[in-house]
C-alpha cells in the first residue's frame, strides 16, 4: 500500500527526531529542547523571550513548553527572570551552558538540514517549503472548521 501524506510527514518526523535525540545525547538535551535553545538564544538578542512566544513558534501546548523549559532550568540551561513591568511575567534567559552548547546545536542542525535535502535541487526545495506550509494552513482551517454532519 502507498504511504500517504500524513504518513510520510510522521516517518520523516519520527526518523529526525530519533536521529537529533541520539546526537544530542551525550550533550544531555534532547532534538526538541537543542530547538528550544536555539529560538531562545537567537530571539534574546532582540529582546525578552516568554514561553508563550515558544508556544506559538512551535505550536506547542502550555503544558508541553513548561515541561521542556523545567528540565531545560533544572539542568541550568536556562533561568526564568520576572519582568519589572509584570511579576507574574518571566522572561527566559540563556546562562552559559547554553551558550556552551551553542555551536554544537547550531552544527547539528545545519548538518541534519544537509543530509534531508542532499539530492535535491532548490526548485524542490522551494516547493516542499511552500507545499509544506500550505499543508499546514489547510490543517489549521480545518482545525477552524465546524463538523460536518
Amino acid at each position: 500500500m502507498e504511504k500517504d501524506c500524513g504518513a510520510w510527514i510522521n516517518l520523516l518526523s519520527h526518523r529526525v527526531k530519533a536521529r537529533m535525540d541520539a546526537k544530542f545525547q551525550d550533550l544531555g538535551i534532547t532534538g526538541v529542547q537543542s530547538r528550544v535553545i536555539f529560538y531562545i538564544l537567537k530571539h534574546c538578542e532582540d529582546g525578552p523571550v516568554f514561553q508563550r512566544d515558544l508556544e506559538s513558534a512551535f505550536r506547542m501546548s502550555r503544558s508541553t513548553a513548561t515541561g521542556i523549559l523545567q528540565l531545560l532550568e533544572r539542568n541550568g540551561i536556562i533561568r526564568r527572570e520576572s519582568v519589572e513591568s509584570d511579576a507574574r511575567l518571566k522572561s527566559l534567559v540563556p546562562t552559559q551552558r547554553a551558550s556552551e552548547l551553542d555551536e554544537q546545536v547550531r552544527a547539528c542542525l545545519r548538518e541534519t538540514d544537509r543530509m534531508l535535502t542532499r539530492g535535491i535541487s532548490d526548485g524542490q526545495l522551494q516547493l516542499f517549503k511552500e507545499t509544506a506550509a500550505q499543508m499546514l494552513r489547510n490543517l489549521d482551517e480545518w482545525n477552524d472548521e465546524a463538523p460536518a454532519d
